[in-house]
């Protein structure tokens, strides 16, 4: 089944490859949003009205929201220090920003960039994945050749030859106290930096239908694997033992029945936070209470698009990267950021129950193609695949 999968959305897998390999470009297109679901949670953060424009100043044009909104953007390119504008992934770690490129990882610190690539010892300058670990404070980057760790100014790198890693193409890395988790073309990889020992997951031994794994993320004392064409492949820690979630009604063009699983089996991304399981696919966005599902689609809820290529936690408000751009939620509301196609403006949609309304942007994001976001304190971090975006929270 998984090949007539793999052949009927072949057009899909090579967008996937051919973003992760050289970061292509997809077309950027306006969508009608409309809100869905009801929510608990909620976040109360009021912004001010301005009347006047000024560059590089955001200009709201709605008193509150119930959402984080974001302006204030400033976008950095090679022209600014990238060593290239093609972007992955971006990770806050302190005082400094970790921005994975094309061209090698990018560390923004002081104001100032500096880059790091295969010269300084990267196992390869395709930087796809970055996270820090809370214990040890070393930087684990997930390459298109194979798994490096910074630590103390040193480059050490894991491969299939020189170690037990599943394969050399890395999506995504998630450090989880002593244990490095990766999500490989090659299936999932747990790395265990005291006994210095890989444990495999594929679909040998593990519920996955092939070993082709896409993102990794951890929460509630599980690990969550999105598996291509394998939904969630769910790992409890303590009892070492797999669950999958798969789309129940088996169809692959459409979610058949609403509500009763991830919307498709194609993920691409999971992220936990506040009780809540994300979930990226695509074909829509999933979500899982532990015991409902909940999917949201760009025709009936504040998506961009269908099309998402990562998704990030924070409390109770999901950040979701897609190729038309890039949108939060709490469940219940959006808010989502577009840049115009011909100039370096955009705007922010929110929707909120049965209302809508949009604030201007001046400037915008670096680009609608979104690929990886975080998030700390009252800043936002975009990588874009024309540069990296800074946000900040509005009050």
């Amino acid at each position: 089944m998984i090949k007539t999968v793999l052949i009927k959305y072949s057009k899909y897998i090579a967008i996937a490859v051919v973003v992760l390999a050289v970061g292509s470009l997809v077309g950027q297109h306006s969508s009608v949003f409309r809100t869905t679901s009801s929510d608990k949670h909620s976040i109360a953060i009021n912004t001010e009205k301005s009347t006047g424009t000024r560059t590089g100043e955001t200009i709201l044009e709605k008193g509150k929201s119930s959402m984080p909104i974001y302006g204030n953007w400033r976008n950095f390119t090679s022209k600014d220090g990238l060593p290239g504008d093609k972007t992955y992934c971006v990770r806050i770690d302190e005082e400094r920003v970790l921005v994975g490129t094309h061209e090698g990882l990018a560390v923004y610190e002081n104001g100032k960039w500096r880059t790091y690539t295969t010269e300084d010892g990267l196992a390869h300058n395709g930087v796809l994945a970055i996270d820090v670990s809370d214990v040890t404070g070393d930087v684990w980057l997930g390459t298109m050749g194979g798994l490096t760790r910074w630590s103390t100014g040193k480059f050490e790198n894991f491969t299939q030859m020189n170690s037990g890693m599943p394969n050399d193409l890395i999506y995504a890395v998630i450090c989880d106290g002593k244990d490095v988790w990766v999500a490989t073309g090659g299936g999932a990889g747990q790395y265990d930096t005291h006994t210095k020992r890989w444990e495999i997951f594929t679909e040998q031994n593990a519920p996955m239908h092939e070993p082709w794994t896409y993102g990794v993320s951890e929460g509630d004392g599980k690990i969550f694997i999105a598996a291509w064409g394998g939904g969630v492949v769910e790992y409890t820690k303590k009892t070492k033992t797999f669950r999958d979630y798969v789309d129940p009604d088996g169809n692959m063009e459409i979610d058949l029945f609403p509500d009763d699983g991830v919307v498709h089996d194609i993920t691409t991304g999971t992220s936990w936070a506040d009780g809540y399981l994300w979930v990226a696919t695509y074909f829509g966005l999933s979500r899982y209470d532990g015991v409902h599902w909940k999917g949201y689609f760009d025709h009936d809820s504040g998506l961009p698009s269908n099309f998402i290529n990562f998704i990030k936690a924070v409390g109770p408000v999901a950040f979701i990267c897609t190729d038309k751009g890039l949108s939060s939620t709490d469940g219940k509301n959006w808010v989502t950021y577009t840049k115009n196609e011909t100039n370096k403006n955009g705007k922010v949609i929110i929707t909120e129950g049965s209302d809508k309304s949009e604030l201007v942007m001046s400037p915008s994001i670096s680009h609608n193609y979104i690929i990886g976001v975080d998030v700390k304190d009252d800043v936002i971090w975009v990588a874009t695949s024309k540069g990296i975006s800074r946000g900040e929270l509005l009050k």
